[in-house]
């Protein structure tokens, strides 16, 4: 079926992207300043081979020393790269491709390294955005919220961070003021990130009602739904249905958290970010392209990104060189939720973790790619052509009038 609100671009190699737009636009990356919960640990160590079986043992190991199991709460961890860092490469991805570039870093509930990001570019304004937390219901929702205006973004994004930390604050009614707040500023643009993703692990079923709970009661003051370079086709597909149905376009986020560059970008002929935001917002339309490195199989995507995470990095400032620099986690020293290296930890004496290390960054290397690739599920790989890809929809003329999206 054809889209009526995205035009989509699968790209199967490296080249200009003249004939296509005038300007590339990168969403949705992740600098130092982003906190990263770790709560996710023991569901993917359990999975990967030769890291399972350390990871038992150490579980035993922990309890047995401290009598309790690991508390994950609060701990966390960072991206290794700077924001200038991240913006300089995004940018440099999409000018290779012979496109002007916008970028829009989005770390969790931080704007720190947009304000701190410089562009020489004449008349270029780098834009303030964050991913904000927003508990609803039993789980939570990540929203890109993009292009906050800068004399007022602090104090936004405070208010913002008020209701995603205080339990006191969050209502229905409250979130709503929010959402219509951030809807009443003509140039920020809003997104619900990786919406498909049962990322308070509740179920994919009971995530999905979730879901359209939250778009039942939320989505005139969304403005796209995310397709995001770190998830499945499988998933992505069924977001641009979703979005479909809701009268809405797309847009892409690359969710990057290493060093490489969003295998996801927007594309667009709009001379500003502002112009941007209304091609989506008010004209709702968006142009969207997968990179080649999209078409790569996420696990092993996936894996390279967590090589780059737990890389040593000798020319960083001494307190961000190694790993362990960027993770914070209470270990039971008193010293609460700290970094590692501030706890006295070890390297060398964990021959465990250094095996797991190197593990994943042998499943990370091209070489265990075909192993992948021949894993991966027919509905994960991506189509050669948008054009004579199935997408079901329903008919817009089903969907309930609650359900649909107005310009707001």
């Amino acid at each position: 079926m054809h889209l009526q609100r995205t035009k989509l671009h699968f790209l199967r190699k490296k080249g200009e992207l003249t004939d296509r737009a005038r300007v590339g636009i990168s969403l949705h990356a992740h600098t130092e300043h982003s906190k990263e919960m770790l709560d996710f640990i023991p569901h993917y160590a359990e999975q990967l081979p030769i890291i399972s079986y350390f990871w038992k043992k150490e579980k035993v190991k922990y309890v047995e020393r401290y009598g309790r199991e690991v508390d994950w709460t609060g701990a966390f961890w960072s991206p290794p790269l700077t924001g200038q860092m991240v913006y300089d490469i995004e940018k440099s991805q999409i000018n290779d491709a012979g496109l002007d570039a916008f970028v829009s870093l989005t770390d969790h509930d931080e704007i720190t390294a947009n304000l701190a990001v410089v562009d020489t570019a004449e008349g270029m304004v780098v834009p303030i955005s964050l991913e904000w937390t927003v508990p609803f219901e039993f789980g939570f929702f990540h929203v890109g919220v993009h292009n906050l205006p800068r004399e007022s973004a602090a104090e936004i994004t405070k208010t913002l961070l008020d209701y995603s930390f205080n339990t006191e604050r969050q209502t229905e009614e409250n979130l709503k003021e929010l959402l219509v707040m951030l809807s009443d500023i003509p140039q920020v643009l809003v997104i619900l990130n990786h919406p498909l993703w049962d990322i308070e692990m509740a179920g994919k079923e009971r995530h999905r009602e979730l879901l359209m709970s939250f778009l039942r009661r939320h989505s005139r003051y969304i403005h796209a739904l995310e397709v995001n370079g770190f998830r499945k086709w499988s998933e992505n597909k069924g977001v641009i249905e979703i979005s479909e149905s809701y009268a809405m376009p797309v847009a892409t986020g690359g969710d990057r958290h290493g060093c490489r560059p969003n295998t996801v970008i927007n594309l667009t002929d709009a001379r500003t970010f502002d112009e941007f935001v209304a091609e989506i917002r008010v004209d709702k339309k968006s142009q969207v392209a997968l990179m080649p490195e999209y078409e790569l199989p996420l696990h092993s995507r996936q894996l390279a990104s967590f090589a780059d995470i737990l890389k040593t990095y000798p020319d960083f400032p001494e307190e961000r060189r190694r790993w362990f620099d960027r993770v914070s986690f209470d270990t039971g020293s008193g010293l609460g939720v700290a970094r590692l290296s501030e706890q006295g930890w070890d390297n060398a004496k964990r021959v465990w973790l250094r095996v797991a290390i190197w593990t994943l960054g042998v499943l990370g290397s091209p070489v265990a790619r075909p192993i992948f690739r021949a894993a991966r599920a027919t509905k994960d790989r991506v189509p050669r052509d948008p054009e004579f890809t199935d997408f079901e929809i329903p008919r817009l003329e089903d969907v309930p009038a609650e359900f649909s999206s107005r310009t707001v």
